[in-house]
């Protein structure tokens, strides 16, 4: 990263408690500073694509395309630095580690980030790129676009014994498999319809044998809410679901939470214009309002809780592979067209010069 800003008239510092880069461009003129933001960690898996520049590191792949965002976002600096004399405000440039569940942006701003120009940024880009979208489309939308993500681990404690005789333990099996079936009847009658929320059990764990009844067993999942209110909502009645029928099933049971990213909430008026620059600068067919939210999680959501920003959408499907046959993000057999990176760029550079003239 250092290598590919090396020779640029950029203020450059490094992480204290990351890997993060963050490089401040002064324009020529006094002005508002602009936040541009590109993520750069890996995922653990072991990449499949046969890709000539495949990570040639066991378990270790660039799989949800940061390495493209981190591409894109050097060569927008690029792009800006050469247009300089241009610029009326500062471009803090964020390559920012820890994305995937490490709360890295979080780290970032507790060390200053959003006023690392000498001025707290006002307004904030981060964009995404998306194997399963139309290559060169930028999309984004006001409000909600990104879920809050929470995790929960429930242990049901019953007491174990032979397979011969349930009736003398306290099994802690069907009690489990009751709430996963209780988990979701709960998310359809006592959460609003028109709130969109998703509760999935990904993890059950109990017993090491065919034979023996086991003392404890274990779930674990997620809780996906786009208000405060709502997930508020679904932690507190989860819990009240897991405990109750637990002691139905004459076991007990404790229910944890941990909280996740919180929701990115994107600023109506800059949401709105990084879809005039995209129409503007990509032309209108790659312009797209986004009609809903995703229910994935994501960091920017800390820098959108200080700043006005928007979290946007870059398609990147291959011309070759058909949309619903595209490999998503967090495969190992992901593929994106780089051609597509060449929108992003021009957007990145786009907001800035928009902001800073």
């Amino acid at each position: 990263m250092l290598h590919a800003l090396e020779g640029l008239p950029l203020e450059i510092t490094t992480g204290k408690s990351t890997d993060s880069v963050v490089a401040v461009l002064h324009g020529a003129r006094p002005g508002p500073t602009v936040l541009l933001r590109a993520d750069m960690d890996a995922l653990p898996l072991t990449e499949q694509t046969s890709c000539a520049f495949a990570s040639e590191v066991h378990g270790t792949m660039h799989a949800c395309g940061h390495d493209t965002h981190v591409a894109m976002l050097a060569s927008a600096a690029r792009l800006l630095c050469a247009r300089k004399e241009a610029l009326a405000g500062h471009v803090v440039f964020m390559f920012q580690p820890g994305e995937e569940g490490h709360h890295g942006a979080k780290h970032m701003i507790d060390e200053g980030v959003l006023g690392a120009s000498g001025l707290l940024a006002n307004k904030a880009l981060a964009l995404h790129i998306t194997s399963t979208m139309r290559s060169g489309v930028i999309t984004t939308r006001p409000g909600p676009i990104m879920a809050a993500a929470d995790v929960f681990r429930v242990r049901v404690i019953g007491r174990g014994g032979h397979a011969s005789q349930p009736h003398k333990a306290l099994d802690p099996v069907p009690a489990a498999a009751a709430m996963v079936g209780a988990l979701q009847t709960m998310m359809t009658r006592r959460v609003s319809a028109s709130e969109p929320s998703v509760l999935t059990v990904a993890k059950i764990a109990a017993g090491t044998t065919n034979n023996i009844i086991p003392e404890i067993a274990e779930l674990e999942g997620t809780i996906r809410t786009l208000t405060e209110t709502t997930r508020s909502q679904v932690h507190t009645e989860a819990k009240r679901i897991c405990e109750h029928t637990a002691a139905a099933y004459g076991c007990s049971a404790t229910f944890q939470i941990e909280r996740g990213y919180p929701i990115t909430v994107n600023d109506a008026e800059v949401a709105a214009t990084v879809l005039d620059l995209a129409a503007t600068v990509l032309g209108t067919r790659n312009s797209e309002p986004m009609a809903d939210p995703m229910m994935g999680a994501e960091d920017f959501s800390y820098v959108t809780r200080q700043i006005p920003g928007t979290m946007a959408f870059l398609g990147a499907c291959p011309p070759s592979v058909e949309l619903d046959a595209a490999a998503p993000n967090h495969s190992n057999r992901v593929l994106f067209d780089e051609a597509a990176m060449e929108h992003g760029v021009a957007m990145y550079a786009a907001f800035a010069l928009d902001a800073l003239r």
